[in-house]
Order: C-alpha cells, then structure tokens, then sequence
C-alpha cells in the first residue's frame, strides 16, 4: 500500500514538465539532482537549532536583557482555588457572566473577586518581557545570518540578476552544495518554530502564523523535490531582508529606547511593505507565472507552486494592513505603536475603581468628622483643640 501510493505520489506527470521524466533526473557522479529523501535531514537539524535556542537564551539573551535594563513587571499572583483552577485548566481561561455567577456561588465569593482571579490567572500565563526579549534576539541573531549566508550564495549566480535564468535548463538543474545547505539552513529553521509553537510567545496572529510556517515548509520542500531550487532562493533572501529589521525593533521597544524603536520601524515597515508587495510580485509571482512559460507548458506542479506562493502573498497583503495602520498611528501621534499582535495584559481595574472609592469613602468620612466637630463646639459642647476648621472640611492648626 505505502509503496503504491509513494509512487502514484511522484508520477513525473504530477511533478515535471511535459516530456521529462524521472530517468531523464538521474545522478551521476558530477551531476547531483535533490532527492525527497535529502528532507529528512531537516528534522534532526531542526532539533539541533532547538538545543541551540535554549542555549542560546539562557546563556546570552537572558543575561544580556538585564544588563540592558529590561525588567519583568510584577505582577499579583492569583490565591489558591481549586474549583476556579480546574474551570480554568479544563473548561475555559475567559468565563461569561451566567460562568461567573456559578463559580461564585461554588467558591461563596463575590463575582467581582471570581473576575479579578480570572484576570490575574490568565496574566500569569502571559510570557514574560525578558522571555519577549530573549525571544527576539534569537530570530534577530538567526535571520541576519540566514539573510547574509543567501546573499553571499546568490550574489554570483545568474538568476540573482536575470530572473528568466531561474527556468533556463529547467528542470535538468544540477544542485549546488551551496545551495543544498542554504535549503536546510531556511527549512529546518521553519521546523524548528513549529516545533517551538506551544512554548513561543502567542499573538492575536496566531492562527496566521501556523498557516504562514505551513505554507513555508510545503513551498520550501515542493520547490526541492521539484528543483524549483532557483526561485525558491529568492523567495527566503526577499523574506529575510524586513525581518531582520522587524526583530531588532521589538528589542528595542522592550528596552523603552522609544526614538530609536520608532526609526527602525519606519525602517522596517518601508523594507517590508517594498520587498513583500513590490519586488516579491515582480521577482517571483511573475516570474513563476510567466516567464516559466517560455520554457514549458502548464503542468499540476506548475499550479501548485503558484497556489502556494498566492497564500504566501495573501498574508504578505494581511501584515501589510496591519503595518499600515501603525503608521498611520505613528504619523498622527508621533509614536509608534504597541504591536497590534501582541495580547495586552489585563489589569485589575475593578480592584482599582475599588481603591478609588476606598479612598473617596474615608475623604467623605473625614469630611464628616470634620463637620460634626465644628458643629459641636459652635453648640459649646466640646473642645476644638486649638483647631480651625476651613470651608472644604480640613482642619488647620492655629
């Protein structure tokens, strides 16, 4: 059965253009074609960033992020509670209100106390902004590296330079070393996020992001089985150049370097907004869609890279909306931003307005006692103790 479908899987109706086959792909001992199997390599490679991750934070960013003054808020810790913990780990982090009134009537607390744990559980679970911090030093670290290494591997090849080179020969391309590594470089990378998903910071884009890695990794691995090697170089150089600004402007809104915070987002929002809806387009959406086409009629393969490089265009499209209006934000207050996907920690603001009425309770109080004093002794019952009472109610000493 697995062998069946292996091979109705590899047809070379499915993967090569009309008039190839897979014998016309043999190796020889020059010639290197990539091979499905060279992908399982990624997967131990990807564990190994892993490893280098963890280390990576706790050796370096970690110490780092406290030498540049990045502190983690306190933040009050919800008491102990056994019925409000299970709710929360097994039914819901965000009850609604008949909820509520039903596990405070099982706790015998007020609804507004059964609010406030809620709140302060679900910031507890919040990733703190050291961890913030850490994170984004790795990625700025990984994508300056990726970003070069692609530029230094592509710099003298003629697809750089002349885009019709990516289909000349196509698909008799021999692969490169150079480029086999640069493949596994991006492609374990993006298994290595996937695999860290449940443990990253998660935004309101979440949902974005599994789809976006999703995306990637089929494109990265179609386009090597495939031997859409060429195209999909410029592919990762062209997402690299905006993150390696994107990254570098979040450590610096967690350091509070406010102005130069807002200069690299401009920065970056001008990289993104140009590589991702301008050259990303004309270099690789026009590219794959038209000039292929000069070398070989449409086959599945064909529409299959194109539908993966639309969906990656698609979210090009949703990010851009969101950069867009921080701009526009930015332009009209003068100052960037929070980051529209990150989650906003919640505050007690019921225990807040609590304190606020707290005090405005003992102000009223002591006005009170106040009057009533300056009430007795006009009456000539008791003392003043030497007191002057003013028109709001304080008392002066004379």
């Amino acid at each position: 059965m697995a062998c069946s479908l292996y091979e109705w899987l590899w047809q070379h109706e499915f993967w090569l253009p009309p008039g190839i086959t897979w014998e016309d792909m043999q190796e020889s001992e020059d010639t290197h074609y990539p091979q499905p199997r060279d992908l399982l390599l990624s997967i131990p490679f990807a564990l190994a960033l892993v490893v280098i991750r963890w280390a990576f934070e706790r050796a370096i960013a970690l110490p780092l992020s406290t030498k540049l003054g990045v502190r983690d808020k306190q933040r009050p810790k919800a008491q102990p509670n056994p019925v409000l913990e299970t709710f929360y780990s097994t039914r819901c982090k965000n009850p609604e209100e008949g909820e509520l009134l039903s596990l405070a009537k099982q706790c015998d607390l007020p609804v507004r106390k059964v609010e406030k744990w809620f709140r302060r559980r679900r910031n507890m679970d919040r990733p703190s902004l050291s961890k913030k911090f850490s994170e984004a030093c790795w990625r700025f670290t990984f994508y300056i590296i990726s970003f070069f290494t692609g530029l230094a591997v592509l710099y003298d090849k003629p697809w750089l330079w002349d885009h019709r080179e990516c289909w000349t020969g196509y698909p008799q391309q021999p692969l490169q070393p150079s480029l086999f590594w640069y493949y596994m470089l991006e492609l374990s990378f993006y298994w290595s996020l996937v695999f860290t998903l449940p443990f990253d910071v998660k935004r309101k884009d979440f949902k974005e992001q599994i789809v976006h890695h999703a995306a990637t990794i089929f494109l990265i691995s179609f386009s090597y089985c495939a031997n859409y090697i060429r195209i999909g170089t410029l592919v990762m150089v062209i997402h690299d150049a905006s993150d390696c600004f994107l990254e570098p402007t979040k450590i610096f809104n967690y350091m509070k370097w406010k102005k130069t915070c807002d200069s690299l987002f401009m920065i970056f929002s001008a990289v993104f907004l140009i590589s991702r809806l301008v050259i990303y387009p004309y270099t690789v959406l026009y590219n794959t869609y038209y000039y292929s086409m000069e070398i070989f009629q449409p086959f599945f393969g064909y529409y299959f890279v194109n539908v993966l490089l639309i969906i990656l265009q698609l979210l090009h499209v949703f990010w851009s909306c969101l950069i867009i209006h921080m701009v526009y934000k930015f332009i009209l207050q003068g100052t960037m931003e929070k980051d529209m996907r990150s989650d906003t920690e919640e505050s007690d603001k019921d225990e807040e307005r609590e304190k606020i009425r707290e005090k405005e309770k003992n102000g009223i109080t002591y006005f009170s006692n106040v009057t009533s004093n300056g009430y007795i002794q006009r009456n000539g019952s008791e003392p003043l103790n030497n007191r002057a009472h003013l028109a709001n109610g304080h008392a002066k000493e004379r």
